[in-house]
Protein backbone atom coordinates (compact mmCIF):
# COMPACT_ATOMS: atom_id res chain seq x y z
CA UNK A 1 0.00 0.00 0.00
CA UNK A 2 0.93 3.33 -0.98
CA UNK A 3 1.92 6.10 1.40
CA UNK A 4 -1.48 7.47 3.14
CA UNK A 5 -3.32 5.73 1.10
CA UNK A 6 -5.61 4.49 3.74
CA UNK A 7 -5.65 7.81 5.30
CA UNK A 8 -6.81 9.12 1.96
CA UNK A 9 -9.58 6.29 1.88
CA UNK A 10 -11.13 7.45 5.19
CA UNK A 11 -10.85 10.88 4.76
CA UNK A 12 -13.19 10.56 1.49
CA UNK A 13 -15.69 8.07 3.11
CA UNK A 14 -15.38 10.73 5.97
CA UNK A 15 -16.26 13.61 4.09
CA UNK A 16 -18.89 12.10 1.66
CA UNK A 17 -20.75 11.10 4.99
CA UNK A 18 -20.49 14.46 6.58
CA UNK A 19 -21.72 15.93 3.52
CA UNK A 20 -24.91 14.22 3.00
CA UNK A 21 -25.59 14.83 6.71
CA UNK A 22 -25.12 18.25 5.69
CA UNK A 23 -27.50 18.30 3.10
CA UNK A 24 -30.27 16.74 5.17
CA UNK A 25 -30.46 20.23 7.24
CA UNK A 26 -30.15 22.11 3.85
CA UNK A 27 -33.54 23.00 3.46
CA UNK A 28 -33.86 24.34 6.84
CA UNK A 29 -34.92 24.62 9.15
CA UNK A 30 -31.54 26.27 10.68
CA UNK A 31 -30.52 27.04 14.12
CA UNK A 32 -28.17 29.83 13.10
CA UNK A 33 -25.71 30.60 15.95
CA UNK A 34 -23.29 33.60 16.02
CA UNK A 35 -19.46 32.33 17.30
CA UNK A 36 -16.72 34.70 18.28
CA UNK A 37 -13.61 33.06 17.20
CA UNK A 38 -10.63 34.88 17.28
CA UNK A 39 -11.88 38.03 16.67
CA UNK A 40 -14.31 37.14 13.99
CA UNK A 41 -18.02 36.92 14.42
CA UNK A 42 -18.36 34.02 12.31
CA UNK A 43 -22.20 32.20 11.76
CA UNK A 44 -22.82 28.56 12.96
CA UNK A 45 -25.48 26.04 12.13
CA UNK A 46 -26.20 22.82 13.18
CA UNK A 47 -24.68 21.45 9.99
CA UNK A 48 -21.41 22.42 11.28
CA UNK A 49 -21.32 20.99 14.35
CA UNK A 50 -22.74 17.75 13.05
CA UNK A 51 -20.46 17.48 10.60
CA UNK A 52 -17.66 18.42 12.64
CA UNK A 53 -18.78 15.72 15.08
CA UNK A 54 -19.16 13.06 12.83
CA UNK A 55 -15.24 13.60 11.11
CA UNK A 56 -13.47 14.26 14.91
CA UNK A 57 -14.82 11.25 16.49
CA UNK A 58 -14.16 9.11 13.33
CA UNK A 59 -10.29 10.85 12.75
CA UNK A 60 -9.75 10.28 16.53
CA UNK A 61 -11.11 6.17 16.74
CA UNK A 62 -8.98 5.54 13.07
CA UNK A 63 -5.77 7.46 14.11
CA UNK A 64 -5.49 8.02 17.95
CA UNK A 65 -1.96 8.64 17.76
CA UNK A 66 -2.95 12.09 15.48
CA UNK A 67 -3.42 15.59 16.56
CA UNK A 68 -6.95 16.99 15.25
CA UNK A 69 -7.10 20.67 14.91
CA UNK A 70 -11.13 21.49 13.93
CA UNK A 71 -13.04 24.60 13.62
CA UNK A 72 -15.41 23.55 15.75
CA UNK A 73 -13.59 21.95 18.32
CA UNK A 74 -11.65 23.56 21.42
CA UNK A 75 -8.43 23.60 20.22
CA UNK A 76 -5.86 22.75 23.67
CA UNK A 77 -2.59 22.92 21.91
CA UNK A 78 -2.08 18.97 22.15
CA UNK A 79 -1.56 18.87 18.88
CA UNK A 80 1.67 20.90 18.74
CA UNK A 81 3.18 17.58 20.59
CA UNK A 82 1.92 15.51 17.63
CA UNK A 83 3.78 15.14 13.92
CA UNK A 84 0.87 14.40 12.14
CA UNK A 85 -2.18 16.59 12.68
CA UNK A 86 -5.41 16.32 10.86
CA UNK A 87 -6.97 19.87 9.63
CA UNK A 88 -10.72 19.70 9.35
CA UNK A 89 -13.42 21.99 8.45
CA UNK A 90 -16.59 20.65 8.31
CA UNK A 91 -18.32 23.31 6.67
CA UNK A 92 -16.48 25.57 4.74
CA UNK A 93 -18.60 27.79 3.62
CA UNK A 94 -21.29 27.96 5.89
CA UNK A 95 -22.33 31.54 5.25
CA UNK A 96 -23.29 29.95 1.44
CA UNK A 97 -24.97 27.03 2.87
CA UNK A 98 -27.09 29.53 4.81
CA UNK A 99 -27.72 31.63 1.81
CA UNK A 100 -28.51 28.46 -0.04
CA UNK A 101 -26.08 29.07 -3.16
CA UNK A 102 -24.53 25.74 -3.18
CA UNK A 103 -21.13 27.36 -2.02
CA UNK A 104 -19.82 24.78 0.51
CA UNK A 105 -17.64 22.22 0.51
CA UNK A 106 -15.75 19.84 3.42
CA UNK A 107 -12.26 20.18 3.59
CA UNK A 108 -10.18 17.08 5.76
CA UNK A 109 -6.71 18.19 5.44
CA UNK A 110 -3.23 15.93 6.61
CA UNK A 111 -0.48 18.03 8.01
CA UNK A 112 3.14 16.29 8.73
CA UNK A 113 5.79 17.99 10.44
CA UNK A 114 3.98 21.30 9.09
CA UNK A 115 3.37 20.31 5.66
CA UNK A 116 0.51 19.38 3.97
CA UNK A 117 0.77 15.64 2.99
CA UNK A 118 -2.74 14.96 1.90
CA UNK A 119 -6.74 16.71 1.72
CA UNK A 120 -9.89 16.59 0.82
CA UNK A 121 -12.14 19.04 -0.51
CA UNK A 122 -15.95 17.45 -0.97
CA UNK A 123 -18.76 19.61 -1.98
CA UNK A 124 -21.96 17.47 -1.20
CA UNK A 125 -24.69 19.41 -3.46
CA UNK A 126 -22.70 18.26 -7.01
CA UNK A 127 -21.03 15.93 -5.29
CA UNK A 128 -18.03 16.78 -6.53
CA UNK A 129 -14.69 15.40 -4.68
CA UNK A 130 -11.05 16.91 -5.24
CA UNK A 131 -8.39 14.36 -3.69
CA UNK A 132 -4.66 14.60 -3.08
CA UNK A 133 -1.51 12.88 -1.91
CA UNK A 134 2.08 14.50 -1.71
CA UNK A 135 3.51 12.95 -5.23
CA UNK A 136 0.72 11.51 -6.28
CA UNK A 137 -1.12 14.12 -7.89
CA UNK A 138 -4.25 16.15 -7.90
CA UNK A 139 -7.94 13.59 -8.63
CA UNK A 140 -11.59 14.93 -9.28
CA UNK A 141 -14.16 12.53 -8.48
CA UNK A 142 -17.65 13.28 -9.96
CA UNK A 143 -20.69 11.52 -10.13
CA UNK A 144 -21.06 8.68 -12.52
CA UNK A 145 -17.71 9.51 -14.01
CA UNK A 146 -14.19 7.86 -13.50
CA UNK A 147 -11.51 10.08 -11.81
CA UNK A 148 -9.54 12.63 -13.89
CA UNK A 149 -6.71 13.97 -13.19
CA UNK A 150 -6.47 17.40 -12.63
CA UNK A 151 -3.75 20.23 -13.86
CA UNK A 152 -3.57 23.90 -13.53
CA UNK A 153 -4.07 26.16 -16.53
CA UNK A 154 -0.83 27.70 -18.37
CA UNK A 155 -1.75 31.79 -19.02
CA UNK A 156 1.40 33.38 -17.65
CA UNK A 157 0.36 37.04 -18.56
CA UNK A 158 -1.48 38.93 -15.33
CA UNK A 159 -4.03 40.96 -17.15
CA UNK A 160 -5.15 37.81 -18.96
CA UNK A 161 -5.23 35.73 -15.50
CA UNK A 162 -8.84 35.13 -14.43
CA UNK A 163 -9.30 35.85 -10.70
CA UNK A 164 -11.40 33.48 -8.19
CA UNK A 165 -12.37 36.04 -5.61
CA UNK A 166 -15.21 35.78 -2.88
CA UNK A 167 -18.57 36.21 -2.88
CA UNK A 168 -18.62 38.87 0.05
CA UNK A 169 -18.35 42.14 0.05
CA UNK A 170 -15.02 43.56 -2.13
CA UNK A 171 -12.91 46.18 0.30
CA UNK A 172 -11.57 49.07 -1.52
CA UNK A 173 -7.97 47.47 -1.05
CA UNK A 174 -8.56 44.60 -3.36
CA UNK A 175 -10.35 46.94 -5.70
CA UNK A 176 -7.15 48.57 -6.03
CA UNK A 177 -5.67 44.96 -6.30
CA UNK A 178 -7.39 44.14 -9.02
CA UNK A 179 -6.86 47.29 -11.43
CA UNK A 180 -3.29 47.38 -11.00
CA UNK A 181 -3.24 43.90 -11.78
CA UNK A 182 -5.94 44.73 -14.85
CA UNK A 183 -7.84 41.64 -14.10
CA UNK A 184 -10.26 41.78 -16.71
CA UNK A 185 -12.39 37.98 -15.92
CA UNK A 186 -13.22 37.30 -12.34
CA UNK A 187 -14.85 34.41 -10.70
CA UNK A 188 -17.05 34.64 -7.50
CA UNK A 189 -17.07 31.70 -5.08
CA UNK A 190 -17.55 31.11 -1.42
CA UNK A 191 -15.28 28.60 0.21
CA UNK A 192 -11.50 28.08 -0.29
CA UNK A 193 -11.49 25.16 -1.20
CA UNK A 194 -14.40 25.50 -3.80
CA UNK A 195 -12.07 29.00 -5.37
CA UNK A 196 -8.65 26.37 -5.33
CA UNK A 197 -11.20 24.26 -6.98
CA UNK A 198 -12.04 27.01 -10.15
CA UNK A 199 -7.81 26.64 -10.12
CA UNK A 200 -7.63 22.97 -11.00
CA UNK A 201 -10.23 22.79 -13.00
CA UNK A 202 -8.79 25.93 -15.34
CA UNK A 203 -11.94 28.20 -14.58
CA UNK A 204 -9.09 30.54 -12.53
CA UNK A 205 -5.80 31.20 -12.76
CA UNK A 206 -5.36 33.01 -9.68
CA UNK A 207 -6.80 33.70 -6.55
CA UNK A 208 -6.02 36.82 -3.76
CA UNK A 209 -7.22 37.03 -0.25
CA UNK A 210 -5.67 39.92 1.45
CA UNK A 211 -7.47 39.34 5.08
CA UNK A 212 -5.75 37.74 8.33
CA UNK A 213 -9.31 35.24 8.50
CA UNK A 214 -8.75 32.25 6.78
CA UNK A 215 -7.72 29.46 9.35
CA UNK A 216 -4.81 26.33 9.19
CA UNK A 217 -8.16 24.28 8.34
CA UNK A 218 -9.20 26.44 5.15
CA UNK A 219 -6.17 26.19 3.51
CA UNK A 220 -4.35 22.47 4.32
CA UNK A 221 -6.91 20.38 2.57
CA UNK A 222 -6.44 23.29 -0.51
CA UNK A 223 -2.88 23.54 -0.56
CA UNK A 224 -2.00 20.01 -1.49
CA UNK A 225 -5.15 20.05 -4.11
CA UNK A 226 -3.29 22.64 -5.58
CA UNK A 227 0.14 22.26 -5.33
CA UNK A 228 0.03 18.75 -6.84
CA UNK A 229 -2.25 20.16 -9.86
CA UNK A 230 0.81 21.96 -10.41
CA UNK A 231 0.04 25.07 -8.86
CA UNK A 232 1.44 27.04 -5.68
CA UNK A 233 0.19 29.01 -2.70
CA UNK A 234 1.87 31.02 -0.39
CA UNK A 235 1.23 34.10 1.58
CA UNK A 236 1.28 37.53 0.22
CA UNK A 237 4.83 38.27 0.66
CA UNK A 238 5.93 34.26 -1.13
CA UNK A 239 6.44 32.61 2.25
CA UNK A 240 5.22 29.24 2.78
CA UNK A 241 2.50 28.47 4.70
CA UNK A 242 2.83 27.13 8.00
CA UNK A 243 0.70 23.87 9.83
CA UNK A 244 0.32 22.81 13.48
CA UNK A 245 1.86 26.15 14.78
CA UNK A 246 -0.15 27.78 17.87
CA UNK A 247 -1.71 30.55 15.95
CA UNK A 248 -4.02 29.71 13.93
CA UNK A 249 -4.83 32.15 11.68
CA UNK A 250 -3.20 32.65 8.20
CA UNK A 251 -2.06 36.36 9.86
CA UNK A 252 -0.15 37.05 6.23
CA UNK A 253 -2.78 36.48 3.92
CA UNK A 254 -3.14 34.17 0.89
CA UNK A 255 -2.26 33.92 -2.56
CA UNK A 256 -2.94 30.51 -4.64
CA UNK A 257 -2.21 30.41 -8.35
CA UNK A 258 -0.98 28.73 -11.27
CA UNK A 259 2.36 28.32 -10.42
CA UNK A 260 3.28 30.15 -13.75
CA UNK A 261 3.61 33.51 -13.16
CA UNK A 262 3.29 33.22 -9.05
CA UNK A 263 6.59 35.40 -8.43
CA UNK A 264 5.27 38.02 -11.02
CA UNK A 265 2.66 38.24 -8.88
CA UNK A 266 4.25 38.71 -5.37
CA UNK A 267 6.76 41.03 -6.94
CA UNK A 268 3.45 43.28 -8.40
CA UNK A 269 1.61 42.64 -4.85
CA UNK A 270 4.84 44.40 -2.69
CA UNK A 271 4.68 47.55 -3.54
CA UNK A 272 0.82 47.69 -2.68
CA UNK A 273 1.27 46.10 0.28
CA UNK A 274 4.07 48.97 1.38
CA UNK A 275 1.12 51.86 0.31
CA UNK A 276 -1.74 49.40 2.11
CA UNK A 277 0.88 49.53 5.46
CA UNK A 278 1.10 45.91 5.55
CA UNK A 279 3.94 44.16 6.88
CA UNK A 280 4.55 40.59 7.38
CA UNK A 281 4.30 38.97 10.51
CA UNK A 282 6.46 36.45 11.59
Amino acid sequence: MKPYEHELRVACELARTAGAAILEHYEGPLKIAQKNSYNDVEPVTQADTIANELIVSHLKREFPNDGILAEESVDTMHRLEKSRVWMVDPLDGTNGFIDGNGDFAVQIGLAENGQCVLGVVYQPLPGVLYRAIHGEGTWIERPNFEPTRATVSQTRSLPDMRLAASRSHRSPRMNKVVQSFGFKDEVQRGSVGIKIGLLIEQQSDVYIHLSSRTKQWDTCAPEVILTEAGGRMTDLFGYPLNYNVPDVQNRNGLVASNGVSHDQIIETLAPLLHEFGRKRVS
